[in-house]
């Protein structure tokens, strides 16, 4: 059983899913010996699905599931239910975020419990907009629960399974589990560690933007008042 996971949540990803997940296999076969890709589709309306199983047909190092429900955090809970590989590392579909992270991280997971990759100590050519949002969200972590860490998204994260198992049940099914999983984590002293990365994203995001600030920022409020335990 490969001891790395790499987990990828979709969502209506047919126009790239088969070149992008093609060469990422291209590359991991450079330098990784075993491991699996866990894709999962979340409420995915286009041919997501078809292609997902087309693919986990013709590569056996790839799983691919489909669920009905939109939510990246149930994608992820699916996804580890898929493997039993200690090393969990998490990358986007549009694999913006320089792809030496999964090398790197599986690495620092036999010393360290998290990996975070961030932005904001590496680089990131993104829209304004949403270098504005995301630093606003960390600054808001930092004020209010005393989070040091300078990256929340879903993409350029790792995890040993033994350290998360205990929180999975408590995690909600947008893209603030990784909030929820860092917090938590960080309170019971686990050994996390920030290296920077480099992302290039230009394209659309897949997320409405206002409602998805509306959610993080209400799931940050839960955490800071104690309601998620």
């Amino acid at each position: 059983m490969p001891s790395v996971a790499i987990f990828i949540p979709v969502y209506n990803e047919e126009k790239i899913l088969a070149r992008n997940l093609e060469s990422l296999i291209s590359d991991l076969d450079g330098f990784m010996s075993s491991y699996q890709i866990i894709v999962i589709s979340n409420g995915s309306t286009d041919s997501t699905p078809q292609i997902g199983r087309g693919l986990a047909a013709a590569y056996p190092q790839v799983i691919f599931d489909h669920i009905n429900e939109r939510g990246v955090g149930h994608a992820f809970r699916k996804g580890l239910s898929l493997t039993a590989a200690e090393k969990i590392i998490t990358v986007d579909a549009d694999l913006t975020t320089e792809r030496g992270f999964i090398n790197q991280a599986s690495a620092l997971l036999d010393k360290y419990d998290i990996v975070i990759g961030s932005k904001n100590m590496g680089g990131q050519e993104r829209s304004s907009i949403r270098i504005t949002g995301s630093n606003l969200f960390i600054r808001s972590a930092e004020f209010l629960l005393g989070l040091p860490y300078g990256d929340y998204s879903i993409g350029a994260k790792a995890y040993r399974r033994t350290t998360i198992a205990r929180y999975l049940g408590l995690i909600g099914g947008g893209s603030s589990y990784v909030i929820d999983i860092i917090y938590k984590a960080w309170g019971n002293n686990a050994n996390i560690i920030e290296v920077p990365v480099r992302c290039r994203d230009k394209r659309k995001s897949h997320f409405n933007l206002a409602h998805e600030g509306v959610y993080r920022f209400y799931r940050l409020f839960r955490l800071w008042s104690g309601i998620v335990h």
